[in-house]
C-alpha cells in the first residue's frame, strides 16, 4: 500500500509539473509532440492534433516532448521551424521553462490550503493568529538511533498522553515538564502512555534515561514538541496555505544551500537525504497519520521537486534557464551540439546520483 500511494503522489507531482510545460507551450504556440503518463514502453496512445497523449508501462511521473527544445537541423530550420521552440523568443522560451516549477509551487499552496481545511497538524507557536488549535499533545518528532527511547520501542509520531514514575505523575504535560521530570528522577525508569497512528488505545512502555559520553543530564534520546490541528475556514486556509507554502520554499531553499555548501566543503553527508525507498518510508508514517499529514506530505515534496528543478545544472530546468541567459547574454545560440551533449552528461550524473541516494536508502533498513 505504501508504494503504490508513493507512486500516485509521485505521478501526480510530476504531471503537475510537466502540464505546466505544456500549457504554456501551447499558448505560445510551440508544436507539443507527446504528453506522457508514465515512462515507456507505451501501453497505448491517442493523437489529438499535433499532440500523442500516451499511457506508459512505469508509472512513475510523466514527460512532455516539446518540439525543438532539443536543437537540431529540422527544429531550427526546417518547414515547421516557426512553431519551434528553438525559434522563439527567449522570454518565452523561459516561461516555458519556468512554468512546471510554477506548477509545483502552486500545487503546493493548493495541498498545504486543502489541508488546514480538513485539519492540519501544527506546532503550538505556529497557529494562525485568532485560531486554537485542538487536540493538543506532545508528539516525539524525532527519536535518535540507539538511544534509550528507540530500544524501548518508542518512535516519531507517537503522542504522549501520560508520564509517570513511582507515585510521581506529571499533570501538565509539555516539552519543558517532561525535560523536568527526567532531571529531577535522574537514570531512574519512567514510564510513558502513548498513542500510535489512530489507534486510539494508550500503549505503555519504560524508559530508563541514561547519560552518553560528556553529557552532565539523563535523557531519553527524543526531540518532542506540542501539536495540534488546526482546522481553517476556506479564505483563511488558502491565506495560511500560501504563508505556509513560502515558509517550506525558504526552509528548503536554506537546507540545500546548506546541503551544497558542506558538499564542497568535504563535510557533506547523506543522512538527511531520502531517495525512493526512504520515501517509501516516509509515505507509510504519513498515512497512518491520517489525511492531512498525507496531503502536507505531497506539498513539501513538490516544493522540493520545484526547487531542485531551479538548480542551474544541466538536463534541470534551471540548467536550461542559465543556457537561455547566457545566448542572450552573448546574443547568439549556443552550438545545439554543446547544448545537447551538457544535458545527456547532466542527466546521466543525475541518475548516478539516485542510484547512490537509493543504495543509501536500503542500507539504512538494515
Amino acid at each position: 500500500m505504501n508504494i503504490l500511494i508513493f507512486l500516485i503522489i509521485l505521478l501526480v507531482l510530476v504531471l503537475v509539473h510537466e502540464f505546466g510545460h505544456f500549457f504554456t507551450a501551447k499558448k505560445f504556440g510551440i508544436r507539443v509532440d507527446e504528453f506522457g503518463f508514465g515512462f515507456p514502453p507505451k501501453i497505448f496512445g491517442k493523437k489529438i492534433g499535433d499532440t500523442l497523449y500516451s499511457f506508459n508501462l512505469f508509472p512513475i511521473g510523466g514527460f512532455v516532448k516539446i518540439f525543438g527544445e532539443n536543437p537540431d537541423e529540422e527544429n531550427t530550420n526546417g518547414p515547421d521551424a516557426k512553431r519551434s521552440f528553438v525559434n522563439k523568443p527567449k522570454y518565452k522560451q523561459a516561461i516555458v521553462l519556468f512554468a512546471g516549477i510554477f506548477a509545483n509551487f502552486i500545487l503546493a499552496w493548493l495541498l498545504f490550503s486543502f489541508g488546514f481545511m480538513s485539519g492540519l497538524p501544527t506546532s503550538i507557536g505556529s497557529q494562525p493568529k485568532g485560531y486554537e488549535l485542538k487536540d493538543v499533545n506532545l508528539v516525539v518528532v524525532s527519536v535518535l538511533p540507539k538511544s534509550p527511547a528507540e530500544i524501548s520501542g518508542l518512535k516519531s509520531g507517537d503522542k504522549i498522553v501520560s508520564i509517570k514514575s513511582d507515585n510521581d505523575i506529571v499533570s501538565n504535560i509539555n516539552p519543558d515538564s517532561l525535560k523536568s521530570f527526567i532531571l529531577s528522577h535522574g537514570e531512574k525508569e519512567i514510564e510513558f502512555g502513548y498513542l500510535r497512528g489512530n489507534n486510539e488505545n494508550i500503549n505503555s512502555i519504560k524508559i530508563t534515561p541514561t547519560k552518553k559520553g560528556n553529557e552532565t543530564q539523563p535523557s531519553i534520546g527524543i526531540s518532542m514538541d506540542e501539536i495540534g490541528i488546526a482546522k481553517l475556514p476556506v479564505l483563511k486556509a488558502f491565506w495560511e496555505g500560501m504563508k505556509l507554502d513560502l515558509s517550506v520554499t525558504k526552509g528548503t531553499f536554506v537546507g540545500l544551500y546548506t546541503l551544497i555548501k558542506d558538499g564542497i566543503l568535504g563535510k557533506g553527508s547523506l543522512a538527511s537525504v531520502a531517495g525512493p525507498v526512504g520515501m517509501v518510508g516516509i509515505v507509510g508514517d504519513a498515512y497512518k497519520f491520517g489525511f492531512a499529514y498525507l496531503l502536507s506530505f505531497a506539498a513539501i515534496i513538490s516544493v522540493n521537486l520545484a526547487i531542485i528543478n531551479l538548480i542551474p545544472f544541466p538536463a534541470l530546468d534551471g540548467g536550461r534557464l542559465l543556457f537561455l541567459l547566457i545566448e542572450k547574454i552573448k546574443g547568439s545560440r549556443i552550438n545545439p551540439k554543446i547544448a545537447n551533449t551538457a544535458n545527456f552528461i547532466g542527466f546521466a550524473l543525475l541518475i548516478i546520483f539516485m542510484i547512490v541516494i537509493t543504495y543509501h536508502d536500503i542500507v539504512k533498513l538494515f
